[in-house]
């Protein structure tokens, strides 16, 4: 939307000096909208328009001195007053007065405005902020460019120089308005870039409508429509603006529009515009050289090569950091991430930047006997020319030996796999101009002054360009997908990689298709891994033998958890510790590196290594206590989260109905917390739940899922949750489990509901009444009954849904259910505005926003302002409903409730095409469409037809007819009848 729209003054802050309570407060001005003056926070009086008039103009022309002609000319043009000069002096004198001394002043005939502070005219802020962001763009920077850029035009408030007369303020307004429309393709632009095209077509869409004629406008929603998948949308804007130039300005499309609209047409893949990577400089050989070869096919790592080669040239020519001390950088990794690969190659870079030498060890760090520091120093100072019988018998001596012999000259160090600081202290040389890399699994934090370096696994574009540097491009190309599978089952791992392309450009006969079949098996994956003298679990091996006893527990209990990562708090489940003690082993482990650190209280195992970890458990665990550790984790799961229910919905009494645990979950203290709890955990949550599905566990892993709800109602881990639902259900129905089967039905249904599958909803709600009722488990009767009604609803079978809403109102008046009784009252009231019943429904649907006010909800309050709003437009109170349904897309988005904030905009744009508004309504739709709603596709086709309407209004009848055609095919999916109103629609349109 334009980004004027609902502004709030965001002007530029007050710059006060810490301390300074006394110092009065800085002048300022803004042009950026109604010409003011503020004093700190107060307004300033600055006169008649005539007055403003006169301030705008000294204030635009920047401290330059204006004359009196020149300021009459802009104020009254060519047909000034007979008193002009005599009006200029008074404005002046009255500006003046109220001005701070010296700002305003008289020179030469003329006068001229000092502005007082940096940053005091927001035009002259404006201005700068746009430099900013065009050098951040030019550096690459576009999310910083985009920040700056989103400041900049949140400077306007509205019309520049409103209200303002006289011709020089209309040309300045131009100008600035102009100017703010570039500033404003130019962020849209790096939107795109970013691709967030299906979040500008929103704005897009009501930009076109209120400036039609601007060609770049249409160019970029044509981009971002293709973008998001809507290649007929984006043909019919190019296909609007073609016809709307030749009926208001008689031309044709500029050359860029037109050759946009052939690149979509022909499908153009570099519309995705890639990046190409920039090259490495070459490496020249010097003496002493100590170094290992670089491999050949040395891949990726730009960032980190860039990062490390700086550090280096730095320490080595005396210009950076490490021209005033010695330069220490230190790589960190678990085995297999390519430090060793990484540090040679920088080395070989950055062997210019030292001519007197490289000097290279292994220090067996990961081994059972690591190197001795004398040792390597004896090797290193005979390296670098010292006799035997020069090299003295003591650490120390050696160690102080060495840094002499270094003084002055420009070495670099590698030393490799380390095993701690202590190791390589001894080694690291003294003096500016030399450099030290270490490798090491462990992070060097005690290493005082280094640069630390944490080296992930590649991304997956150079996991699979190194796949393809050792198989052929031949090979790859042929089976890309597979090769995609391959790298992604080495964790992306570069050790991997290399041993599994190893294994396939060895054996000519094998397909790429071949080696990823056998790496799918997570059992064998491991064993497939190894080529030579190479493998992933020996090196993984080298790790966990050096743990301490406490360190490989965790490291084997941890890894059972399925799931991306682990919370502090839920790691102490699993281990059965108090989270002090937890975070510290934990920790631990990730200094060696086999576990890391995902975010602060977070861990995560690379997925090879979580894999060696759950075989560690199984060969090193006893099954009992495999199977314990699980369910502490599930318990404490399923404890929190109803915790978070209970403080989302007060009086629902569907906790009382849950399993019970034994370990406890955590507490919050207020609700925001507690749905930042749960949507943080939400893939590890589900993950647990899934995981669950024999013994104890099943009816706790099902009730998870009830408690977590709200995961499957946001949209945002409705898959997620759709996959657990269905496999508890399986997993239950395998094992006669009828209660546990019913309520895995119940939430599925509840999925399938709000994706509009209504078939596949009907009949797991179906089958969940008929088990709930065999259990005498009155809870999911209630739930499912629900659903049923709103299906029967959503196809028209107005008895049927009368019938299940009021048994689920009745299942929870008889439950003591409040929470439940509103959520019927609401739905039944949903009914009654489809049969025409827009009183009835009104009633009941305020009856429903009374017991959600009463009990506090805030999440179940948005759904019945939702119903109300609905209820109130069906009445013809178009005002009143709006009212509600803006507040309830507030909460719902406060509750991070995306598919219902989606299905509010959608009802919202019904209400402004109602009320004639149509460019509203299309920005509503848009906004809808990019967000995503309830109710798949019948709800989809909802939202084309109303977008469609709205942009036949505002005479886009291509892009509406394309809107059409594809609400037809949604709505003719679901069954639904509006399709025939769609029909009707595009009947007239088609004919033509």
């Amino acid at each position: 939307m334009d980004d004027r729209v609902g502004h709030r003054d965001p002007r530029v802050p007050e710059q006060r000096r810490p301390g300074s309570t006394e110092e009065p407060a800085t002048l300022r001005f803004d042009v950026l909208g109604p010409v003011r003056a503020r004093r700190g926070d107060e307004r300033l009086a600055t006169g008649s328009p005539q007055q403003r008039a006169l301030l705008a103009a000294l204030l635009l022309r920047e401290g330059r001195t204006a004359t009196a002609a020149e300021l009459i000319d802009a104020l009254w043009g060519e047909e000034p007053p007979s008193q002009a000069l005599a009006a200029v002096r008074t404005y002046a004198s009255r500006l003046r007065k109220v001005l701070d001394p010296g700002v305003l002043v008289s020179e030469s005939g003329g006068y001229a405005v000092r502005v007082p502070a940096e940053g005091a005219l927001d035009l002259a802020v404006a201005q700068e902020w746009a430099v900013e962001a065009e050098k951040a763009r030019t550096a690459g920077d576009l999310s910083h460019a985009r920040e700056v850029l989103n400041r900049t035009l949140g400077l306007w408030d509205g019309e520049a120089l409103a209200g303002v007369p006289g011709p020089y303020a209309e040309a300045q307004r131009v100008r600035l308005e102009e100017w703010r429309l570039g500033l404003l393709e130019s962020r849209l632009d790096m939107d795109l870039e970013q691709g967030c095209h299906a979040e500008a077509v929103s704005e897009l869409t009501a930009l076109t409508a209120a400036y039609p004629l601007r060609e770049r406008l249409r160019e970029l929603l044509m981009l971002a429509l293709y973008r998001s998948g809507r290649q007929a949308e984006a043909l019919a804007v190019y296909a609007d603006t073609r016809r709307l130039l030749a009926e208001e300005l008689g031309v044709d499309p500029r050359a860029g529009l037109r050759q946009l609209q052939h690149r979509i047409l022909q499908a153009d893949p570099e519309l995705a515009e890639p990046s190409a990577p920039a090259a490495e400089p070459a490496m020249v050989r010097v003496r002493p050289a100590q170094l290992p070869a670089t491999v050949p096919d040395f891949t990726g790592r730009s960032a980190f090569v860039r990062e490390l080669s700086e550090v280096l040239a730095g320490a080595g020519d005396g210009t950076g950091a490490g021209g005033r001390v010695m330069a220490v950088s230190a790589l960190a990794g678990i085995g297999g991430v390519g430090k060793t690969t990484l540090a040679v190659h920088v080395a070989h870079q950055a062997r210019p930047a030292f001519p007197d030498g490289q000097l290279y060890v292994d220090l067996q760090g990961a081994g059972p006997r690591s190197a001795e520091p004398e040792t390597v120093l004896g090797s290193f100072l005979r390296a670098l020319g010292t006799a035997d019988s020069a090299i003295p018998d003591s650490l120390e001596e050696r160690a102080a030996l060495y840094r002499s012999v270094l003084d002055g000259r420009r070495v670099l160090v590698l030393l490799d796999n380390a095993k701690d600081a202590a190791q390589i202290r001894p080694l690291l040389p003294g003096t500016e101009g030399c450099a030290a890399l270490v490798t090491s699994r462990v992070r060097m934090v005690d290493l005082a002054g280094a640069h630390l370096v944490d080296l992930d696994v590649m991304s997956p574009e150079e996991a699979l360009s190194l796949f393809t540097r050792i198989v052929g491009e031949e090979r790859v190309a042929a089976e890309r997908k597979a090769a995609l599978d391959v790298v992604a089952a080495c964790g992306f791992l570069p050790l991997a990689i290399r041993i599994a392309a190893s294994r396939l450009a060895a054996r000519r006969t094998w397909t790429v298709s071949v080696l990823a079949a056998k790496l799918a098996d997570e059992r064998r994956r491991l064993d497939e891994l190894q080529a030579g003298d190479l493998a992933v679990k020996a090196t993984f091996e080298l790790g966990y033998g050096a743990l301490e006893p406490a360190q490989a527990r965790a490291f084997r209990l941890l890894g059972l958890a399925d799931g991306p990562d682990t919370s502090l708090a839920a790691a102490a489940a699993v281990l059965d510790l108090p989270a002090e003690d937890t975070e510290d082993v934990l920790e631990s482990l990730v200094d060696t590196s086999l576990l890391e650190s995902a975010a602060p209280g977070r861990y995560r195992f690379h997925d090879l290594v979580r894999l060696y970890a759950r075989a560690c458990a199984d060969r090193d665990e006893p099954p009992g206590e495999r199977g314990t550790a699980l369910s502490r984790l599930l318990d404490f799961y399923l404890a929190t989260a109803a915790g978070v229910y209970t403080i989302e919905r007060p009086g629902d009494r569907t906790v009382v109905h849950l399993e019970p645990t034994s370990y406890r979950g955590l507490s919050f203290g207020e609700r925001t917390q507690a749905l930042d709890w749960l949507f943080a955990e939400a893939q590890c949550l589900l993950a647990c739940a899934r995981q669950q599905q024999s013994g104890s566990g099943l009816r706790r892993a099902v009730d998870l899922l009830w408690a977590a709800k709200d995961l499957a109602e946001s949209g945002a881990n409705a898959k997620q949750y759709e996959w657990a639902a269905t496999a508890l259900r399986d997993a239950a129905q395998d094992a006669a489990d009828v209660r546990a089967e019913s309520r895995a039905r119940t939430a599925l249904s509840n999925v399938h509901l709000a994706a509009g599958r209504y078939s596949e909803a009907d009949q797991e709600a179906r089958r969940a009444i008929e088990l709930a009722t065999a259990a005498h488990d009155a809870t999911p009767v209630s739930w499912a009954a629900t659903d049923r009604g709103i299906i029967a609803l959503g196809q028209g079978r107005y008895e049927e849904a009368e019938k299940f809403l009021t048994t689920a109102r009745d299942g929870y008046r008889a439950d003591g259910n409040r929470p439940g009784e509103a959520n019927a009252l609401c739905n039944l009231s949903r009914l009654y505005e489809r049969m025409n019943r827009p009183s009835d429904a009104v009633t009941l649907a305020r009856q429903g926003v009374d017991i959600y006010q009463q009990l506090g909800l805030t999440l179940r309050l948005a759904n019945g302002r939702y119903a109300l709003g609905v209820a109130l437009i069906s009445a013809g109170r178009l005002s009143d409903g709006l009212v509600q349904l803006s507040d309830a897309l507030e909460m719902f988005g406060s509750n991070r409730q995306r598919l219902w904030e989606g299905t509010t905009h959608f009802r919202i744009a019904q209400l402004h095409l109602a009320d004639r508004r149509p460019a509203q309504a299309a920005q509503h739709a848009e906004q809808a469409l990019a967000i995503g709603f309830i109710g798949g596709d019948l709800i989809r086709g909802g939202v084309l037809t109303a977008l469609g309407r709205s942009l036949h209004a505002l005479g886009q009848s291509d892009r509406a007819r394309a809107c059409w055609h594809e609400a037809l095919s949604h709505l003719e999916r679901s069954g639904a009848p509006e399709a025939a109103e769609v029909r009707r629609l595009l009947a007239p349109l088609d004919a033509s």
